[in-house]
Order: C-alpha cells, then structure tokens, then sequence
C-alpha cells in the first residue's frame, strides 16, 4: 500500500518520473481488478473477447472493451442479482482507474496550454485548441505504459500537438485539407513572423525556399481563407491531384446511421431538459451542434448570448458536471 502512495500535488506542482509511473501502475492495477471481476460472466466476456477491427498497435481497444465489459455487467445486475456484487466491484475498481487517470493526464495540463500558444492562429483560438489538448492528454494516458523508458510529460506531448492538429484541419477551415498541407501552411505563415520581425523584405518564393516547398504551392497554401478553385493541385509530383480529390469522404455516414443519430440526438436533448438548465441546454447544442450539426467556439456561443467567453466555458463546465452527476440521464435516454 505504502509503493502505490502518491502525494497529492498542488496546482503549480509537477509529477517526478517515479511518480508518473507509479499513477500509471495504479491505473493498471485498478483496470486489472475490474477485468478480474467481470471475467467469466457471459455478457461480459462478450464484450472482453470482442474481436477489433484492425490490428491494435497500443492498449486504447483493449481498456475500451474492458469498460463496454463493465457497462454491460452493471446493467445486467439491475437484473440478475447473483451478479450485482461483481458488477459493483468492478464498478469501483473503473471509477478508480478513471480518477487516477484524470490525474495524471492533468499533470501535463501545461504542455496542452503550451502547446495551444504556438498553434493558435485564425483558424482556432487558443482557448478551444487547450480543450483539444485536455482530449490529447486522455488518449495519451489511457496508452501510457509505465513500463517503458519515458516520461509521461514527452510521450504525452505528441498525442496533444496531434489532437490539436487534428482539430484544426477537421474544424478550423471552411475546407478541409490534408494534414501536410495544414502543417506546410502553418510553417510559411511562421516565416513571414520571422521576416517580418528581422524587418527584410521578402516574397513568395523567399517563403517557399524557407520551408521547402515550390513556390506555386506556397501561393496555394497562402490563398487559404479567401477564395480557391476546386481545380487548384494540391499535391507537388507528377500526379498531381486537385482539391476536389480530397473533398470526397469515404468514411461519411449511411443515411441509415444519420436517422438514428438525429433521433439519438433528438432523444438526448428531450433528456437535458430533466437535469438541465435553459442556459446550460443553449450552451451545449450550440458548442456541440446538437441541433444543427454545426460546431461553434465559445466565443460565438458568447456573442449569441451577449457573454464574455470565459462565462460561456464556465456555464458549459457546470453543465457537464451535472450531467456526471445525474447518474439517472442514461435512464431518461430509455
């Protein structure tokens, strides 16, 4: 009991590498006594013995099938009460994998608002860009593996720069483009910063030699935010490719999916209004799109609201917060 102690930090404080390890084994320890405890009851294993789509390259599949495990044991002892024990048991164990998890992807917290500095720009602002880093230090602890010989704080680094670039190249820009040309285009507009700052005179092609690309793709890059041609290439080689290749979403959703979705949507928002209030329901729909599909910053929810943006992150803060609390919301989802 005494290893696994690990003093509470305060704010300003930053975890040791042995203390880093040490959230994690608890994390693992935790998610073992809730396997342990859901393991050989039917609907669970079903879940445990899913088989994944593709070939898993980190531990993320195995934790989420251990939770859907978890899910579907504690709804089946609401019927079968020889199980109930197990399924509470479990249940605590994951609450507290969970806890020490937010602990130590919180620990990182300053990489996801240094980070956020560098890649705000005007396709995100720097508030929205530390929330995807909030989401970027999650997905790096639910990986981290205490066992290897890293830190925490590097590994955890490249799953929030890719969270946060990943956002802004989904939904920071009117189009959507490929990830290379979001990171060629932030690249150029850094130059610029750095002649403009030595006060030297330049052009387009001095930008392209300084980030190493030809100089037609640097006006193409440029050009982002105004107007641009569907027929424009986007690709450099000799099977160039226009932007309209990119347009094309393999992956959309079936009409079917999109029916369900919306009643699923419609359903949920029937249930907010049990545990929510009229402004924190206003608040959600629009950040979330819930009614029209169309994400919003906090500082276009505040200007619909006449609010500063700092309210609008705290009114969503209280609303997701009573939405953990009313453990009945999945019920009134039924």
């Amino acid at each position: 009991m005494v290893d696994n102690f690990v003093p509470r930090q305060k704010k300003s404080e930053r975890l040791t590498a042995k203390q880093e390890k040490t959230l994690a084994r608890r994390i693992r320890a935790a998610e073992a006594r809730a396997r342990k405890s859901v393991t050989g009851l039917e609907v669970a294993d079903v879940e445990l013995q899913r088989q994944p789509k593709r070939v898993e390259r980190t531990r993320a599949g195995s934790v989420d099938r251990l939770e859907a495990a978890i899910e579907a044991a504690w709804e089946a002892s609401k019927v079968d009460t020889s199980i109930r024990e197990r399924a509470r048991t479990a249940k605590q164990a994951w609450a507290e994998a969970e806890a020490v998890r937010w602990e130590l992807a919180m620990s990182g917290r300053r990489i996801a608002h240094g980070e956020a500095r560098k890649l705000a720009g005007p396709f995100m602002d720097e508030a929205d860009l530390i929330q995807e880093g909030y989401i970027g230090l999650l997905r790096a602890a639910k990986r981290f593996d205490p066992d290897r010989d890293i830190r925490f704080s590097t590994y955890a680094r490249w799953w929030v720069r890719a969270q946060m670039t990943r956002a802004i190249d989904h939904t920071g820009r009117p189009v959507r483009l490929p990830g290379c040309a979001v990171e060629q285009t932030r690249n150029l507009r850094k130059a610029i910063k750095r002649f403009e700052d030595m006060g030297v005179d330049y052009n387009v092609a001095d930008l392209a030699n300084e980030v190493g690309v030809d100089k037609k793709r640097a006006e193409f890059l440029l050009s982002q935010g105004q107007t641009v041609s569907l027929d424009q290439p986007v690709d450099e080689g000799p099977r160039s490719r226009s932007l309209e290749h990119f347009l094309a979403d393999e992956q959309a959703a079936h009409p079917d999916d999109q029916a369900i979705n919306t009643q699923e949507i419609k359903r949920m928002l029937s249930a907010f209004s049990n545990v929510l209030t009229e402004r924190h329901r206003y608040v959600l729909t629009r950040r979330y799109g819930l009614e029209d599909n169309q994400f919003r910053t906090l500082s276009q929810v505040g200007k619909g609201m006449n609010l500063s943006r700092e309210r609008v992150r705290q009114i969503e803060r209280e609303a997701l917060t009573r939405l953990r609390e009313q453990a009945n919301i999945r019920d009134a989802l039924r």
